[in-house]
């Protein structure tokens, strides 16, 4: 939903030079980061979801892997072990996909197992997310009318995903992930973390990008993505509830509720002292607001403040047509020098 891929241009051109590490801190679908590594840059990149992490892993992290039509054979072949992978047959047939669907989807969930590197599975697993994406309008499982959707003759001229199978979309894009696998001859790392966790075991950094939910503007992304989750993580334990069948427990971000996310943010400057450079993302929409937000930043660096308008919306509040994206361009502190030099 945040559609970074949108604005790479625009931040490329606020990047400051002599950057040889970069880390992408709320790395989301990975087009940042992606930037970061064609750009030749030590990238490291960490979402606290799991499912942006195999993104990570896949198009960051692994240098030369791809998935082979050997591999497709065991994803597409029947499971040996089904019983044991039922969830999203039993939890969420006829809220987003038909009976078909949803088994299909457990079966390859199943098979993502018999490949042979943890870097064939990350592909997998962002290729067959990328691909449930495609198949339900707005490309987000926020809302109860997959299935009214996909059978509406108006919606389905505009999008024929809406009743291609699962497995054809799979097919299709592939070929466009593997071929955006390379080497930038770097040690890049993927983490699937809390950003205040991973941030003090990780040094000689240049750039920071963050890229925090914008709280009070649709920052829910575990609700809008719960389904991505529940498939990469294959919960059992967990409690599915209302229409949409969202998890729960959530897990604890720190930026998506009013209550937390001041102190968070206080927190992430400063255990983000030590890197010169941020490149913060923000939205005129977002608690606190920009100027509040401006003053708490400026504790910290000097900045400036970088705007543009959206003409056309996007989906979500943060990203209506007249709204504002915003980003914080923060370098070090001037320091003043007061001479003791007596006349």
């Amino acid at each position: 939903m945040g559609a970074k891929h949108t604005h790479l241009a625009w931040i490329k051109k606020f990047i400051p030079n002599n950057v040889n590490t970069a880390i992408d801190a709320f790395a989301g679908s990975q087009s940042v980061a992606f930037l970061f590594k064609q750009m030749g840059y030590k990238t490291i990149t960490n979402d606290f979801l799991n499912f942006n992490n195999q993104i990570g892993l896949a198009l960051i992290e692994n240098k030369n892997i791809k998935l082979t039509n050997e591999d497709l054979k065991l994803l597409f072949q029947p499971a040996k072990n089904k019983k044991d992978f039922e969830l999203i047959g039993n939890t969420f047939t006829n809220v987003f996909f038909e009976k078909d669907e949803a088994e299909f989807l457990d079966n390859f969930r199943a098979n993502i197992l018999l490949l042979n590197n943890s870097i064939k599975q990350a592909i997998a697993f962002a290729v067959i997310n990328r691909s449930m994406t495609r198949k339900i309008t707005m490309g987000h499982f926020g809302h109860t009318q997959a299935l009214v959707y996909a059978s509406d003759p108006e919606r389905i001229k505009r999008n024929r995903s809406l009743v291609r199978p699962i497995k054809d979309i799979f097919e299709e894009i592939l070929p466009k992930y593997n071929h955006a696998i390379f080497d930038n001859k770097q040690e890049n790392h993927s983490f699937n973390k809390n950003i205040l966790d991973l941030l003090p075991t990780l040094k000689n950094i240049d750039l920071a990008y963050f890229d925090p939910p914008y709280c009070d503007s649709h920052a829910d992304y575990q609700g809008f993505y719960h389904l991505l989750e529940t498939y990469t993580e294959y919960w059992k334990e967990k409690e599915f509830i209302n229409g949409i069948k969202r998890y729960e427990p959530q897990r604890f971000s720190g930026f998506d509720k009013k209550r937390d996310v001041i102190t968070s943010f206080e927190k992430l400057f400063e255990l983000s002292e030590e890197i010169p450079n941020w490149l913060i993302s923000y939205n005129n929409r977002s608690y606190p607001g920009i100027k509040e937000f401006e003053k708490i930043i400026s504790k910290y660096r000097d900045l400036t403040v970088e705007a543009k308008t959206y003409h056309n919306g996007r989906g979500g509040k943060g990203s209506v047509a007249g709204s504002q994206e915003i980003l914080f361009v923060c370098k070090p502190k001037k320091k003043h020098f007061v001479s003791t030099i007596q006349q």
